[in-house]
């Protein structure tokens, strides 16, 4: 039997329940895969997402710790945040990296293109590894309170490995670096600085 890849899905109507500049949400009257009634809510995104590690020269990887509003509690992750469609995603990147940490990169180098919650929205994530960086000063929005670590990738990697990372952007780009790194796919100084 093929394997099917199209659509299974039959949209009757589609309505706008709810928009701001950050999402949209809207709800669709459906009949199932099996041909049955439904209803189907999907959040589109506004922004793309990005998501940076940076690895400066004695191997450490920046983190930024802030109070994500939606879990109620406070999260570590990478340097990430939205940009505006449209724009390349590095650009974005570079933007968010010196907006949260002050750093700028030489080397920026596209790692992973992942659909973050894809059963409830279409939100696209773009991420980088960056080296050659530089620091200058951080400057964040006034809806980021934010703090800084700089820890050694293997560290990183470990607090990923422990459960104390979980934001999947930081999860999932973690994980592809050092995978990346063990099969040889980047430069080898970059290597050396991520493995040690």
């Amino acid at each position: 039997m093929p394997h099917k890849t199209g659509n299974p899905w039959t949209v009757l109507t589609t309505k706008p329940i709810y928009e701001n500049p950050w999402m949209r949400v809207v709800e669709h009257d459906v009949l199932t895969p099996l041909g049955n009634p439904g209803i189907y809510g999907v959040m589109h995104a506004q922004n793309l997402a990005t998501g940076v590690v940076p690895i400066d020269d004695q191997g450490r990887v920046t983190l930024v710790g802030q109070y994500r509003f939606p879990l109620q509690q406070y999260s570590w992750e990478i340097p990430e945040g939205g940009g505006k469609k449209g724009v390349d995603p590095v650009e974005s990147a570079r933007r968010e990296l010196l907006e949260e940490t002050g750093q700028t990169a030489r080397h920026w180098l596209p790692i992973l293109t992942m659909h973050l919650s894809n059963s409830i929205t279409d939100e696209t994530a773009h991420c980088f590894l960056a080296w050659g960086i530089e620091q200058g000063q951080a400057e964040p929005e006034e809806t980021e309170v934010l703090q800084l670590r700089h820890v050694s990738f293997a560290e990183a990697y470990a607090m990923v490995k422990r459960g104390e990372i979980t934001d999947a952007i930081a999860v999932a780009c973690l994980l592809k670096v050092r995978l990346m790194a063990l099969d040889g796919d980047l430069p080898e100084d970059v290597t050396r600085l991520i493995l040690g």
